[in-house]
């Protein structure tokens, strides 16, 4: 699904002296595997009780309807508000102060319901890189069944009119954009250092093509260089080609969820940034993916590759 370009790619290595861990070894190519459907676990039902009526102007919402379920749950990137969770069509969901997530309870019903269209439980999957196990259920006041994220009831609000609004967010002081971890959305603030840098977690997606592969915080797919090597630890992507394939930051073990742990060691680049490694190989991500779940770098110039959950190469096209 790779995108073939040619790419310029300075060759300058980048080698930075470290503990002495034994690194490197086999890297064949990982077996691709068929990803297992997800399922979202339910939650204890609980009911809604009556609206309090600050959600914003309701007065030209469009009139209620059946709710629609969000699908394929995605993660985009808002300038201002970093990760925001999306339904299949890449619409905001958002989340309401005046319900509970412990216990689930929607508290929009009415006029309320007509402006915020609740998003039904159905058949929705957790997107690449979020925590399948934060998706739930909540029974609202008519017995239907309403999307939770981490306990708060979702929905969609009806004045946003394409993918990638946001025009709910803030309505009212009490209606927030949605987090892939079900808090409000909120950019994260740059690491001190002015490195730009943030820390951010390694998670384990699944692709039809690709298997099991490893996927950034926001979901966005992890890569190696074919040139850069484990052992010594070098890096031969920068300038240019660092500008193309940002390295990803330094994640802390506790946030890696299904990488193994042998050789999770940090690159101390000559441009100052630090760089994750995955048994000793620098990993990166592609500006050329622009929501999570894209593998648009996946065989670019044969030298870019997904990574497996192992540190090794993903070389199915």
């Amino acid at each position: 699904m790779g995108i073939k370009r040619g790419t310029t790619l300075a060759a300058v290595a980048v080698v930075v002296a470290f503990t002495a861990t034994a690194c490197g070894g086999d890297d064949t190519a990982a077996d691709n595997t068929k990803p297992a459907g997800a399922v979202a676990p339910a939650q204890s039902p609980s009911s809604g009780d009556g609206y309090d009526s600050a959600y914003g102007s309701g007065a030209d919402a469009a009139a209620a309807g059946a709710a629609e379920s969000a699908g394929q749950l995605a993660i985009a990137q808002d300038e201002k508000l970093g990760s925001v969770l999306t339904d299949s069509a890449g619409f905001t969901l958002y989340r309401f102060d005046k319900d509970t997530a412990k216990p689930s309870k929607s508290n929009c019903d009415g006029d309320c319901a007509k402006t915020w269209p609740v998003v039904a439980a159905g058949d929705a999957t957790a997107a690449a890189g979020m925590d399948p196990a934060v998706l739930g259920e909540v029974v609202r006041t008519d017995g239907s069944k309403q999307l939770t994220v981490a306990g708060w009831p979702v929905y969609r609000f009806s004045k946003d009119a394409k993918a990638g609004d946001t025009n709910g967010q803030g309505v009212g002081g009490t209606w927030f954009a949605a987090a892939p971890d079900g808090k409000k959305a909120a950019k994260a603030a740059a690491a001190p250092g002015g490195a730009g840098q943030t820390a951010g977690a390694l998670t384990v997606a699944k692709d039809a093509k690709l298997g099991d592969h490893i996927v950034d915080g926001n979901g966005m797919t992890v890569y190696r260089f074919k040139p850069d090597t484990a052992w010594p630890m070098v890096s031969k992507c920068e300038g240019d080609c660092v500008a193309k394939w940002p390295v990803v930051p330094p994640v802390d073990k506790a946030n890696a969820k299904g990488i193994i742990e042998k050789n999770y060691l940090v690159l101390d680049r000559p441009d100052g940034k630090k760089q994750q490694t995955v048994n000793c190989w620098p990993v990166y991500t592609f500006t050329g993916d622009k929501k999570a779940g894209d593998t648009n770098g996946q065989g670019v110039g044969g030298t870019w590759y997904a990574v497996a959950p192992d540190g090794k190469l993903i070389t199915v096209q």
